[in-house]
């Protein structure tokens, strides 16, 4: 199973995801993806198995993976400060992977519906999920 974690800026939330992942089901394999040099160094660090960092490795990797976990503007253009590029966000956008979207209300981007939970709670959700993909798909 090819699980990719991508995230931007500081890598605060792929780090946070891929420690609480590696925590509950230390088994998956984890590949980071970060669109800079930071987040990729930040999410190798909390325990991602592989990493790479930018455009091409986010839309290569897309292409294969079972899921894809990250903010909800990896499906957006232009989010995460312009850190998304088109092509990266309609590569995640195209997939065929599962995708674990944290709904984060910044850039002009709200999420109606959207609960006040904070980060470590959204995490733990995500975490909730991926452990019901994961007995589906094994």
């Amino acid at each position: 199973m090819k699980i990719i974690i991508i995230d931007g800026q500081g890598g605060k939330m792929g780090k946070l995801m891929i420690e609480q992942i590696k925590k509950r089901i230390p088994n998956l394999e984890l590949t980071a993806i970060g669109t800079n040099s930071i987040a990729t160094a930040a999410m190798l660090k909390s325990g991602a198995d592989y990493g790479a960092t930018g455009e091409n490795p986010v839309i290569f990797n897309s292409q294969s993976a079972d899921v894809i976990i990250g903010p909800i503007g990896i499906v957006i253009a232009n989010a995460l400060l312009g850190e998304i590029t088109p092509k990266m966000a309609q590569a995640v956008g195209e997939s065929h992977a599962y995708k674990l979207l944290i709904p984060i209300n910044k850039c002009n981007h709200i999420v109606i519906g959207k609960q006040s939970l904070t980060l470590s709670e959204y995490i733990n959700l995500t975490v909730e999920e991926l452990l019901k993909i994961t007995s589906v798909v094994q």
